[in-house]
């Protein structure tokens, strides 16, 4: 069936449950990675009537009777995930038809001369750090000595990711942003990481220092991919959030980022006020502010205020449109890691006009999302969907 128009929302980070080769990825143990249940259970359930009917905490079974959340009244199904690794670029890429048969690298260890050198000689002066650490820890530790000399702060994680970590005040926020240009040229195979992120700070020794809404990320380019098909069918994408970057702005609207949940929710409805078919957009707070920091109860919170986002996205839809919500990969707060974890990702689909399938099981590959989306736009497509 066609539509007029197709939102598609990614909840960045709100895994369905450990992937049966979650071990591969270091996360062991049955209910390790498993984040809306998880978090469900830490904090004594969540009130998001939405997301239950949509089947979106069925799809990640979630005990919503424990609640008396409603029933699900649309189509759902838990995705499980082909390509090899457990990050947003590979979650998106997937979405979009591109299986990875071998993850980006990482480097638990930092990076080996043959990148630094290049790097340092091409930008001018020393990196500080270059290790995995987390983001708001690293430029607590290295913040004063940044200010002092000057020099980049360059950290990682588990995930493939070059970040380079700025004062405003010392590095300009463009001067930050043409280093990590410099740092994207030169991270080509074997090191061609997924992203190399700018992450620009504020403050001083004395109160603390902050990172701002000025990130901007850098990464590979995708092969050919499901969005290039949708935008060439039907003219460019209205991305929102990181979803742009993630796929090098090809096929998207140039349209200012917007870096966290509220900003999103603005966006997104300014979006749905215009004639744009395709809107693809990330919400990122539930992995970023919540997940990574392995707070539990922020991250329902943040569920219970997308739920109030969903009711405003639901209240703007027409008969003759489709609304897609589903994730990228895991992030559960409730274990021990601050990594992503490798998760099924939930997935629903709801149109005011359409009747609804329910629980679909468990499907295939991610990219089941741009299929249906692709399709349901009007591309030729040969996969059978619900």
């Amino acid at each position: 069936m066609a539509f007029e128009r197709v939102v598609l929302i990614v909840l960045d980070g709100c895994g369905a449950g450990p992937a049966p080769d979650a071990a591969e990825y270091g996360d062991s143990g049955e209910n390790e990675g498993d984040t809306l249940r998880n978090t469900w259970e830490a904090v004594g359930g969540f009130d998001t009537p939405l997301l239950a009917e949509l089947g979106f905490l069925s799809a990640a079974r979630v005990p919503i009777e424990q609640r008396n959340l409603p029933k699900p009244a649309a189509t759902y199904a838990r995705l499980k995930p082909l390509s090899k690794g457990k990050d947003s670029v590979t979650g998106h890429w997937e979405m979009m038809g591109i299986v990875l048969n071998r993850p980006f690298p990482t480097y638990p260890q930092g990076f080996p001369p043959e990148v630094i050198e290049p790097f340092e000689a091409a930008i001018g002066r020393k990196v500080l750090g270059n290790r995995p650490a987390s983001g708001t820890v690293i430029i607590q530790e290295l913040g004063e000595e940044h200010m002092r000399s000057g020099r980049p702060i360059l950290y990682t994680s588990a995930d493939s990711v070059f970040q380079l970590a700025c004062h405003e005040e010392v590095v300009p926020v463009e001067t930050l942003y043409e280093w990590c240009r410099i740092a994207r040229e030169l991270l080509v195979e074997p090191h061609n990481v997924a992203r190399v992120i700018a992450r620009p700070f504020v403050g001083d020794p004395n109160r603390g220092f902050t990172r701002t809404d000025r990130r901007k990320d850098f990464p590979l380019s995708p092969p050919h991919n499901l969005v290039d098909e949708i935008s060439e069918l039907i003219g460019p994408v209205h991305g929102i959030g990181v979803v742009p970057e993630i796929f090098a702005g090809r096929g998207f609207l140039e349209r200012p980022r917007t870096q966290n949940n509220e900003e999103h929710e603005r966006a997104l409805l300014e979006a749905l006020t215009r004639g744009d078919r395709f809107l693809f957009a990330n919400f990122e707070d539930f992995d970023m502010r919540y997940g990574h920091r392995n707070d539990p109860e922020g991250f329902a919170a943040a569920l219970e205020r997308f739920d109030r986002t969903l009711a405003k996205v639901l209240g703007r839809l027409r008969p003759e449109d489709l609304l897609l919500l589903t994730a990228d990969h895991g992030n559960d707060p409730t274990t021990p890691s601050t990594d992503h974890s490798r998760e099924y990702a939930p997935f629903s689909a709801f149109s005011p006009g359409s009747p609804a399938r329910g629980d679909l099981g468990e499907v295939e590959g991610f990219s089941f999302v741009g299929v249906t989306a692709g399709r349901a736009l009007g591309l030729d497509r040969k996969e059978e969907l619900f």
